[in-house]
This record gives structure tokens, C-alpha cells and sequence, in this order.
């Protein structure tokens, strides 16, 4: 029985070295693209957190690499900067040898954080701008 990486160490250690470079290419261009989210795992693969939100994920298979935005509004709002790759709905699929640019890779991380940011619950007004419930008055 193999046991679940807990880290993004643990999971590039059981990759094949050439994934495992790409793979790290990938780690540093989202770290550059948003240096406050925090790294996980999610789903059993190496992601990323920001504000306690998931952000964006990435992993290995056999025959090749893959990039998750999380969202298949991002892609699909990025088709036309994707068209290099083989994509689905929710997935950028990607040869070690031929990685997502990091330019790209900033692109498609900045929009899941403006993508995040707009589905956070509004802040709540201060009490002297609310107005008083009916209990209140």
C-alpha cells in the first residue's frame, strides 16, 4: 500500500525527474504569480490556497503533465493562449519537455485570483451605515 504525499515535496518525489523539473518550473512560476498562497494538497495532487480558497493544482501521469485552474471559466476565458496544449473543461494538459510558459502560467493564476476574489462574500457594513433589522428598531 503506498501512502498519500502530505506535501508538494513528498508528491514531486515519486515523479519521474523530468516531470519533476517541469513540475517545479510550474511551482515557481505560481509562487512568483501569487507569493501569499499557501501550498497543499488537494485532491491528492500539489496545490495552492489563497484566503482559504483553492486556488490552482497541478500533478504528473504516465504520459504527461497537467495544470489545473480549477475552473473551467478560466480556460475557457483563455482558449485562445491555450491553444498549444491539450485542454478539457478544467485541466491544461502539458509535456515535461514542453512546459506552460511561466507568462502564461502568471495569465491564468492572476485570473483564478481575480476569479476568487469576485466570489468572496461582500464585507459587511459598519453598524452606523446597516440599516437596523426590524428587532432592532
Amino acid at each position: 500500500m503506498t501512502t498519500r504525499p502530505t506535501t508538494i515535496d513528498e508528491y514531486l518525489a515519486g515523479v519521474r525527474p523530468e516531470q519533476r523539473a517541469a513540475l517545479n518550473r510550474l511551482r515557481k512560476a505560481i509562487h512568483a504569480a501569487a507569493p501569499e498562497a499557501e501550498e497543499c494538497i488537494t485532491y491528492g495532487m500539489p496545490g495552492f490556497r489563497l484566503h482559504g480558497r483553492a486556488l490552482v493544482a497541478f500533478g504528473a501521469r504516465e504520459s504527461h503533465c497537467a495544470f489545473f485552474p480549477m475552473s473551467g471559466t478560466t480556460i475557457a476565458d483563455h482558449k485562445d493562449k491555450l491553444v498549444a496544449f491539450q485542454t478539457t473543461k478544467g485541466t491544461v494538459r502539458f509535456q515535461a519537455d514542453a512546459p506552460i510558459p511561466a507568462s502564461l502560467v502568471r495569465t491564468l493564476v492572476k485570473a483564478r485570483i481575480a476569479e476568487n476574489a469576485a466570489l468572496a462574500p461582500k464585507a459587511r457594513r459598519p453598524d452606523h451605515t446597516r440599516k437596523k433589522t426590524r428587532r432592532e428598531q
